[in-house]
């Protein structure tokens, strides 16, 4: 069985390039969400705490099937230790052997980038030149690097609670081609935007901005780490808006369609891929991606990452499941 360690996914987006290993990432995903009828879905399984929650998130298709450890803990930062972390295994149906185990922390948050661009290229205009990122830690690069690879951003503007995330973030960005504006509070940063991403953790009900902040034709990639009762949209801001989900399911216990009625989603992101619905229809609509992550969007990664780590001899392969000449006498081994 082959493991991936973080530096091999390192080495690995390293060997291939970003916005490549972005388009690998984005052309699996849009693939498998158009197949959405071939997969076995749940929602997540989350045991919540007071300070965070720890998850499993299983799918599979009939050759493939992966879940993902994962957990959510707002306060980790403080300690030293990052909030999200999450450990992946992906294996084969036919003999339910695992093929792979990897690091999931870096890909979790890939991945999350690309799910919000492909919702983006069906929901926002295609002209959107200007970004506003609520929330600069550990995902904020990625959504910014990942929505620069698929649309032409001249501006980023960002704001931050904290001073220092957002001098990391200014930092970390500051050679790209787009130009970097640090705001002074949320509603600067977003008045003026075309795509507004939120990116925010903090486990409780708030209202980052309401309706008449935003400009007509805005669309919102609404990505922070979601749970039973964490909200960040007032409720008229949505009415006003057409909603697209993950899975219908899980959104509406977890994203910001909890404080909505079922009927008020306009649609789950595969009946856009697969051109069921569309997506815009006009220059003046504000649309939201109520993005709460969902475990195809880890299959998707999984299968490609275990793809490119065979072409590139990357990963070791460990001896976690017994080889036995007699598969019944298991217990020879330990003879």
């Amino acid at each position: 069985m082959k493991i991936l360690t973080v530096e091999d996914i390192r080495s690995l987006i390293n060997r291939v390039g970003l916005t490549c290993f972005f388009q690998h990432v984005m052309d699996a995903m849009k693939l498998d969400f158009s197949h959405w009828s071939e997969f076995n879905l749940s929602s997540r399984h989350a045991i919540h705490y007071s300070h965070g929650v720890i998850e499993l998130m299983p799918c599979s298709d009939k050759s493939l099937y992966s879940f993902k450890y994962v957990n959510g803990h707002p306060g980790n930062p403080a300690k030293g230790q990052l909030s999200v972390v999450a450990l992946g295994l992906l294996s084969e149906v036919s003999s339910g052997y695992p093929l792979m185990i990897s690091e999931m922390t870096l890909l979790t948050a890939l991945r999350t980038a690309v799910v919000g661009v492909l919702a983006a290229k069906y929901l926002a205009r295609r002209d959107a030149r200007k970004l506003a990122i609520i929330g600069t830690g550990a995902q904020a690069e990625f959504q910014i690097m990942c929505f620069a690879s698929f649309f032409p951003l001249e501006e980023i503007r960002f704001y931050d609670c904290d001073n220092l995330a957002m001098r990391k973030f200014e930092k970390n960005l500051t050679a790209e081609s787009f130009k970097l504006i640090a705001c002074q509070n949320i509603n600067e940063a977003v008045s003026s935007a075309d795509i507004i991403v939120t990116a925010t953790a903090a486990k409780k009900k708030q209202c980052l901005f309401d309706l008449e902040d935003v400009a007509p034709g805005t669309h919102i990639h609404a990505m922070g780490g979601d749970c039973p009762g964490k909200t960040e949209f007032d409720v008229n801001l949505l009415e006003q808006s057409k909603i697209v989900v993950e899975y219908v399911p899980q959104s509406l216990i977890e994203g910001e369609s909890q404080q909505c009625p079922s009927d008020s989603i306009y649609a789950e992101l595969w009946e856009l891929v697969s051109k069921k619905k569309p997506g815009r229809l006009n220059a003046q609509e504000i649309t939201v991606f109520d993005s709460v992550g969902f475990a195809l969007e880890d299959f998707s990664i999984l299968r490609v990452v275990y793809a490119l780590a065979e072409d590139y001899q990357l990963g070791a392969d460990l001896a976690l499941i017994p080889v036995l000449d007699d598969p019944k006498n298991l217990y020879g081994l330990i003879r």
